[in-house]
């Protein structure tokens, strides 16, 4: 039996232990945030942008919209050749017919390495006007929100930081658990009468709670787009038999090496769908009219994109990034026959690829309409809130001299949490590569050189 002195030891001993392994969760967590809470900052602002990107649009470029219902609308072929008269030196690669009879239609030119988009009125075949796709302000948003108009790097950052977050949250929420708290008060409401320095540290941690849930799935809706652990958990599905079907062909499926991602912008889902081949026999490619006509007979969700062929084996590629995930759909055509070779719609999707494809309409706030961005903004509202919040919380305990990180033990000593973020570091490797390039820098620069210590904890 132990007695009453050796029961206070081990008391003692569990106490410590637990205030170490609180202080490593800490010092993680405040890592994290002075390292990555600017760019998700950024993150969420120009999320909250894009969910309003229809309505942006619509009210920046009206003008190029908005047509007046004249009776016929003239044929695709028409339409086009009024962008070939306008960029005679151009490659035309787009078609996009309007997805009402109030809307224009648009004609993607390629000329100088540069694309072009060109508004035509259907009924009249005349320009409303050309925009270069570089200036389009959504896309720059978009651009910035994905890749920090970076490109590949920005795209890794992008990715580093959502990986991140889900640390950020992990460690949170350790660190918001109560501990031999009593009541509500400072763990669902903030409290509002014990003071600045309790009401600051109450305002991180309880929004961050309850916005914790939000923001998860916001990050994992936005990983499949991601190129390194998106693409890889593309493959990974696509190899598991969870990728596309068979069934989706008429007639044998290809052996390609070209995807349709190569050749056009689809639905996740699709983008590793192999491009299969027109049969050449001397025929004349097919006009741009018979394939809008085989969309319509299709059922294709209006405002659909056609991506015209530029080899003479090519094929038509259809596509639409419909509002609702059950929508979407990809469809190659033969250009010379007007042969359906692949028609991939969502009930074709595995299971996994169905979930992919509602998250990413959750993400992107277009499944449910209104509630649906007004749910995805209050979201991306609170992480700023939050992260200010937090820049806040340390600013104002910072000490002046030093960086104030709370003190802990070397981070390689706590087996538990060296567990923990060793499966996350699996999970998602590129926070494996930075956890551990983290830890070199804890084990041979900051416990071992005094000074950098003692500015780090000071």
């Amino acid at each position: 039996m132990m007695n009453e002195e050796q029961e206070r030891n081990t008391a003692a001993k569990e106490t410590a232990k637990t205030k170490k392994m609180y202080k490593t969760i800490w010092r993680w967590h405040f890592y994290a945030g002075i390292i990555f809470a600017p760019i998700l900052i950024l993150l969420a602002v120009t999320g909250s942008v894009y969910l309003f990107k229809a309505e942006i649009e619509e009210a920046i470029y009206r003008e190029y919209y908005e047509v007046t219902p004249q009776g016929e609308q003239i044929s695709a072929s028409e339409q086009v050749e009024e962008a070939r008269r306008l960029y005679p030196e151009a490659l035309v690669t787009q078609y996009r017919p309007g997805e009402d009879e109030e809307r224009s239609s648009e004609v993607t030119v390629m000329e100088q390495g540069e694309a072009f988009t060109v508004f035509i009125n259907p009924y009249t075949g005349e320009s409303l006007g050309q925009l270069n796709n570089d200036d389009r302000i959504m896309d720059k948003i978009e651009k910035i929100h994905g890749e920090l108009m970076a490109g590949t790097i920005g795209d890794r950052i992008v990715e580093l930081v959502a990986c991140w977050t889900i640390v950020l949250m992990a460690t949170g929420v350790c660190l918001w658990m109560p501990r031999r708290k009593k009541g509500l008060a400072g763990v669902l409401f903030p409290r509002l009468n014990k003071g600045r320095k309790i009401l600051r540290r109450d305002l991180h941690a309880v929004p961050a709670f309850w916005v914790t849930a939000g923001l998860l799935f916001l990050v994992l809706t936005g990983l499949p787009w991601s190129g390194f652990w998106g693409n890889n958990f593309q493959a990974m599905i696509t190899n598991s038999g969870e990728g596309y079907p068979p069934s989706v062909w008429v007639g044998d499926a290809p052996v390609s090496a070209v995807q349709t991602k190569d050749i056009a912008e689809v639905p996740w889902a699709a983008e590793t769908l192999d491009v299969p081949l027109s049969e050449i026999q001397g025929l004349v490619p097919l006009p741009l009219d018979k394939v809008v006509e085989t969309a319509d007979q299709f059922g294709l969700y209006p405002g659909y994109t056609v991506y015209l062929p530029q080899e003479k084996d090519g094929v038509y590629t259809l596509s639409i990034f419909s509002p609702k995930a059950q929508d979407e759909a990809t469809m190659h055509i033969d250009q010379y026959t007007g042969a359906v070779l692949a028609d991939y719609r969502y009930a074709n999707y595995g299971i996994i690829g169905k979930v992919v494809a509602w998250g990413i309409t959750l993400h992107k706030g277009t499944q449910f309409g209104l509630p649906n961005q007004l749910i995805s903004l209050f979201v991306c509202l609170s992480v700023v809130f939050v992260a200010v919040s937090g820049i806040y919380l340390w600013w104002k305990r910072k000490p002046e001299k030093g960086l104030g990180a709370p003190a802990a033990p070397a981070l390689v000593q706590k087996k538990p949490f060296l567990l923990l973020m060793a499966g996350l570091g699996i999970l998602f490797p590129l926070v494996g590569l930075s956890i551990l390039f983290v830890w070199i820098v804890d084990w041979l620069v900051i416990q071992r050189i005094p000074a950098v210590k003692k500015w780090l904890n000071a």
